[in-house]
């Protein structure tokens, strides 16, 4: 898709209202839907993170979204598809501010280049009890991104239409930090598997994108 095309037209979701819980869940993993349901955000007293959902053109003008592979560590999102993001500090000013040096640090883009659109709906990931603020943004004239080579593995540059595609969607079976081959449903893209909380926050960004494009 044409990025003029798309930057036009994306500027129409800031009036729509989100899509929320209802969006996320369509991608949780099998049996996730009740616990998130009956966790009590304030006895678990989750930390607080940010992420940045990145669209930008392609040298023949076309829209990607970026992506990122992790790193392997000792940590439960080890090796796992997500957006460049990260906790927040004392330091940042906001959740905005945490998404957009998270993005800085992990791929190379600097806070003044993007252009934050919307920000989504937060999702809590039981695992690493993080509550996390998604935001949309456009890189809209980019340079080479640069990986932060001790977090990230790999920098995916997903195509708009990809991303789009209903056949993107699969279910695989997975081992997890909680449970022993569960279906997941989770896009496929670039080759790579994507479920969990990216998966959710994904497609609450796909369903608020089709209604515009």
């Amino acid at each position: 898709m044409d990025f003029n095309f798309f930057e036009q037209r994306i500027s129409k979701i800031k009036d729509l209202p989100l899509p929320g819980e209802a969006s996320q869940y369509k991608m949780a993993p099998e049996g996730r839907f009740e616990e998130f349901r009956e966790i009590n955000l304030k006895i678990r007293n989750p930390r607080k993170a940010a992420v940045m959902a990145l669209f930008y053109p392609t040298i023949s003008q076309n829209t990607n979204l970026l992506l990122i592979l992790r790193k392997t560590y000792k940590g439960v999102h080890s090796n796992q598809v997500g957006f460049p993001g990260g906790k927040a500090e004392k330091y940042d000013d906001g959740l905005l501010s945490t998404a957009l040096r998270e993005t800085h640090e992990e791929v190379g883009v600097k806070p003044t280049d993007v252009t934050v659109i919307k920000e989504i709906s937060e999702i809590f990931i039981p695992p690493s009890n993080f509550i996390v603020q998604p935001f949309i943004g456009l890189y809209k004239n980019p340079k080479p991104f640069v990986k932060q080579d001790n977090e990230v593995e790999l920098i995916l540059e997903v195509p708009l239409f990809d991303f789009l595609d209903e056949n993107k969607i699969v279910t695989k079976k997975l081992s997890t930090s909680y449970a022993v081959d569960i279906e997941v449903p989770a896009f496929k893209l670039n080759g790579y598997i994507v479920w969990g909380a990216t998966a959710m926050m994904l497609n609450e960004i796909k369903e608020l994108l089709k209604q515009v494009l």
